[in-house]
């Protein structure tokens, strides 16, 4: 199992390592990969076919993602047809890196998961807050705090894989006139 640690870990421009990783966590696609090696390890042939993308472009990826260590290999194992197969495992640190301007690029990919689900498949709660800067710093953390715990307990063996969004930003409805 992979140890993870709670340093969080700020990209800074000017960086040639954080402009490496700014960029690995620039593509929705390898973000998807991380989600898809979080809980297992895949080979970059698995990959494709889940994500429905060429072998070749997913190597890329996956290289890339190796490469500024947002995924490392398990040992070589064989194949169905006797290949040599390389799995590859998220490390985790995606989970502590901090990436000026990767909202955008995570709204994205939550669209790209949730594409072809059903109503019944997504459970969605959205709702409008007036909030004083003390009630959303506190709203801030208790939702931080809470999904912190549930990330340390580790995955459940007999457990199903869920993935979770929460997206807390501005309301820019116009109040109404007085």
């Amino acid at each position: 199992m992979v140890e993870y640690t709670e340093e969080r870990i700020e990209l800074r421009p000017g960086d040639p390592e954080a402009e490496a990783r700014m960029r690995a966590l620039s593509s929705p696609l390898r973000l998807r990969v991380l989600r898809l090696c979080a809980f297992e390890a895949r080979t970059n042939k698995e990959l494709a076919e889940l994500l429905g993308v060429n072998p070749g472009t997913m190597l890329h990826h996956v290289r890339t993602l190796v490469q500024t260590g947002y995924l490392a290999s398990d040992p070589e194992r064989t194949g169905a047809q006797g290949a040599r197969e390389v799995p590859y495992r998220a490390t985790g640190l995606s989970w502590r890196t901090s990436m000026p301007g990767g909202s955008t690029v995570l709204v994205e990919t939550f669209l790209q998961q949730i594409e072809g689900l059903t109503d019944e498949e997504l459970d969605t709660t959205w709702m409008g807050l007036k909030l004083d800067a003390a009630h959303k710093a506190e709203l801030e953390q208790r939702l931080y705090d809470l999904v912190q715990e549930f990330k340390q307990r580790g995955p459940d063996a007999d457990g199903d894989t869920y993935s979770l969004f929460i997206a807390l930003h501005p309301d820019r409805n116009p109040p109404a006139p007085r």
